[in-house]
């Protein structure tokens, strides 16, 4: 791709990986239009186009799009960063929560990239970002429901890079690992009313699966700017790879999943878990 300034919609800035990409594609001299729900996170992100944007709301995606359309006349990297950790058993939480989790995760995802597709059908150019998981490709307990959000996003990265490919459009998947961000604590207060519930079979099970989800987001973690670089240098590849894995452990996790049979895998679980 040129080296001429890209035009930058990302969602979820307000903390973590998405403020930091948005801070890095600035840094590069790229013009970014930073979105979150509540607009005045942004104030101290310099270099930026600051937008409101609810990822579960179509009308704010319409407005969003549009706005960030009629002020730059094109969209060429759409960043699908928003989303968040529901922890839980597949029993205690109540599909609400599902949906709720899917919502944004997923769902949003989806519409957001559809708003987004005709911009780069018609340019015949564009790079779609999607922020996954290792936690797509390998699933763990009182995780189920973020897990399985972020199983869907493999498929629908993996459906729609062949879909967009005949437009020139690129989709890359980036799967983190473990990255210094508020990620643990916010799903760890998300699941605290199950986990607090005397009721729950699983109760005596939560504080340990707490423990062990701060040791495995912290060991091996790297800030989010190491996710930032990784999403520049995918964007201005001319042939960037399906998929991209961050931290040793996502790598070693991934490789893990490769070459393991699912007995090996549940038995190396049940010892992080028991």
């Amino acid at each position: 791709m040129s080296r001429q300034p890209l035009v930058f919609l990302i969602t979820g800035c307000s903390s973590g990986i998405g403020r930091a990409i948005a801070a890095a594609a600035a840094g590069a001299g790229n013009r970014v239009f930073a979105t979150a729900r509540k607009p005045e996170s942004l104030a101290e992100l310099s270099g930026v186009e600051p937008l409101a944007l609810d990822v579960t709301d179509p009308a704010s995606i319409r407005k969003a799009t549009e706005e960030t359309l009629s002020r730059a006349g094109r969209i060429d990297v759409l960043v699908n960063n928003a989303g968040y950790g529901q922890m839980g058993t597949v029993e205690d939480l109540p599909v609400a929560k599902w949906r709720e989790e899917f919502d944004v995760n997923v769902f949003g995802t989806v519409e957001m990239t559809q708003a987004v597709l005709p911009v780069m059908r018609r340019q015949r150019s564009g790079t779609v970002v999607m922020i996954g998981s290792i936690g797509g490709r390998i699933s763990y307990p009182f995780g189920g429901a973020y897990c399985a959000s972020k199983f869907a996003l493999e498929a629908i990265a993996d459906a729609l890079r062949l879909e967009v490919r005949p437009f020139g459009i690129r989709v890359v998947l980036l799967e983190p690992g473990p990255i210094h961000t508020r990620f643990a604590e916010t799903a760890e207060n998300r699941a605290e009313p199950f986990a607090a519930d005397p009721r729950s079979p699983y109760h005596a099970a939560y504080t340990g699966a707490f423990d062990l989800f701060r040791k495995e987001t912290t060991a091996g973690a790297l800030p989010p700017e190491a996710v930032a670089r990784e999403v520049l240098r995918a964007v201005r590849s001319g042939n960037p790879p399906a998929r991209i894995l961050v931290t040793a452990p996502a790598k070693i996790g991934a490789l893990a999943k490769r070459l393991l049979p699912d007995r090996l895998m549940d038995f190396g679980m049940r010892q992080k878990f028991r």
